[in-house]
């Protein structure tokens, strides 16, 4: 019977000196936490977690009943410090503010003063515990808890309650798969169970058995989810996808929004950067801005990269995409409108130049006929001043057309694709004929794209057509007419200066590709199609040079 009797007591010393132990390498694995207040408070946690895990394995072997007294009187000064700990880490830890706060600080100092002075005068009052040595299992010192225990106990479970409640909503919050460290969290608290058991039942001793959770605790953010418990804490309140890079320059862990951006970094754990093309290509990259393709768009970050000390000394990298597509768009939306009114700038100069010369040289010219008596050949040359004038007076809406609608949409909506083509067809032109294909609606500004159509029609009606086909596809829609072909580069088509200078439309194709921009969509002449003008235009712009390698803002 005495083996019986002795094998469980050194099982239970073994295991919480085993605990003991277990807290004091985290306490000095977490001494190379970077956060100060962080590591002051899993240290405190660890230091006093441990000792009062030693208490409870000297309680299990000393002899004397004094002793054993003593030394579970010192667990419990040791015990109820631990909660303060706790909390201390669990604020710090978590991004508040409330270990720093002197109220806070000074109201705990108060009633942690206050619960030891009645534990350390128990002897006197006998209202925290009583003891009696029993032989059942082994001989051990048991306690009687009194009124004060209890209360006591009640309230470091809430207040652990409460450090445990701003961990989870930390996890919760977190974009990483942060159920591993809320499960050691789960599992530090475990120890209330066993505490009960122990309490109700004899299948456990009656002691408090939360040393064992704390360096379970330990034992799983420490030494076996390290990398996404720091990854969870540097990386609280940032927004987007956020890796974490060993020394080594090996992915060590990543959020959800990472994993959007990078699919294949599921299975690359471990694993240098360059397992993910996309990633290292991001990282290599000497642009202020990186693009990467994200479900079929286009999208634009700014990458930023923080470095720190993590576990056994190696240097670390917190990488995060800071997602500025917005500001790109905004920005190309600004390059577009800046180059189109200058082209607008370049064309009114430009028409009017021209316009001054003819008119200035017809007027001479009627002048010097009128005084040879010659009336025909004035009255043809003010004719052609008046033409010039009235074009030229056509030409300035247009501009101001241009700089009207020169905006980006921003609020398009349904409109009858159909309707909105045969609304801008010219009234009374019986000499062409327009068809159209297509039907259903687009996401449009009903009068920008009216606009448009009346445009290209003006264009192919000016180009001699007599024919003229509007065919809605999939990707956009086509505008074309059976006049005559472009004539050398067709991008001179849509050159404010050239058009107005080489076709008889002038800004005609001009307005039509800025109405078709300010939708997001681009517009160009078909070079293949040899059988007249065909005008392409479709729902998306192509990625310029610049979008394909970069944005730099």
């Amino acid at each position: 019977m005495p083996i019986l009797g002795v094998a469980p007591a050194a099982a239970y010393a073994l295991l919480f000196a085993l605990a003991g132990l277990v807290c004091a390498a985290g306490s000095a694995r977490a001494r190379r936490i970077e956060d100060a207040d962080t590591r002051r408070g899993l240290v405190a946690l660890l230091a006093v977690s441990g000792g009062w895990a030693g208490s409870h394995a000297l309680l299990l072997v000393i002899p004397t009943a004094g002793l054993k007294t003593a030394v579970y009187l010192l667990g419990l000064i040791l015990g109820f410090s631990t909660v303060f700990a706790w909390l201390y880490f669990c604020s710090a830890y978590t991004g508040r503010t409330y270990h720093r706060l002197a109220a806070y600080r000074r109201a705990a100092v108060v009633l942690y003063l206050v619960v030891v002075a009645v534990k350390v005068t128990n002897p006197f009052h006998h209202l925290y515990f009583t003891t009696t040595v029993v032989a059942d299992p082994f001989t051990h010192l048991a306690i009687q808890q009194g009124v004060f225990h209890w209360i006591v106990t009640g309230l470091s479970y809430l207040l652990a309650g409460v450090g445990m409640f701003a961990l989870f909503e930390t996890f919760a919050e977190s974009e990483y798969d942060a159920t591993p460290l809320a499960g050691l969290v789960g599992l530090a608290g475990l120890p209330v169970v066993l505490d009960v058991v122990g309490y109700a039942t004899p299948l456990l001793l009656d002691m408090i058995h939360a040393p064992l959770g704390v360096a379970a605790f330990t034992l799983g953010v420490l030494f076996v989810f390290e990398d996404r418990f720091f990854a969870v804490q540097l990386t609280g309140g940032v927004e987007g996808p956020t890796i974490f890079l060993d020394g080594g320059g090996r992915i060590r862990e990543w959020n959800h929004a990472a994993r959007r951006l990078f699919p294949d970094i599921d299975d690359a754990g471990g694993q240098p950067v360059e397992t993910v093309p996309a990633l290292a290509s991001a990282l290599e990259s000497d642009s202020e801005t990186v693009a990467v393709t994200v479900g079929g768009e286009r999208r634009h970050y700014v990458v930023s990269e923080n470095a720190f000390e993590v576990g056994q000394g190696s240097l670390g990298r917190i990488v995060v995409f800071s997602d500025v597509t917005q500001i790109a768009r905004q920005r190309r939306e600004l390059e577009r409108h800046n180059r189109q009114l200058e082209d607008l700038a370049n064309g009114m100069r430009h028409e009017l130049r021209n316009a001054v010369t003819i008119i200035r040289g017809n007027v001479r010219w009627a002048m010097a006929q009128l005084e040879d008596g010659d009336v025909d050949t004035a009255r043809n040359a003010l004719r052609t001043a008046t033409d010039t004038t009235d074009r030229t007076t056509h030409l300035m809406n247009d501009f101001a057309r241009l700089a009207q609608y020169g905006r980006t949409v921003a609020d398009p909506e349904p409109v009858e694709f159909e309707r909105i083509v045969r609304a801008a067809w010219p009234d009374g032109d019986g000499d062409a004929t327009l068809t159209v294909d297509g039907e259903g609606t687009v996401e449009a500004d009903p009068a920008r794209f009216e606009l448009l159509f009346a445009r290209a029609f003006e264009f192919a009606l000016d180009n001699g057509a007599s024919t003229v086909t509007v065919e809605r596809r999939d990707d956009g829609f086509t505008v074309t007419g059976d006049g005559e072909p472009p004539r050398g580069d067709p991008e001179r088509y849509f050159g404010y200066d050239d058009a107005v200078a080489n076709a008889t439309s002038g800004t005609a194709l001009p307005l039509v590709r800025t109405l078709a921009q300010v939708h997001g969509w681009s517009a160009a002449i078909d070079p293949d199609y040899e059988d007249g003008v065909r005008i392409v235009v479709r729902w998306s712009r192509p990625e310029t040079e610049t979008e394909t390698e970069g944005v730099r803002l």
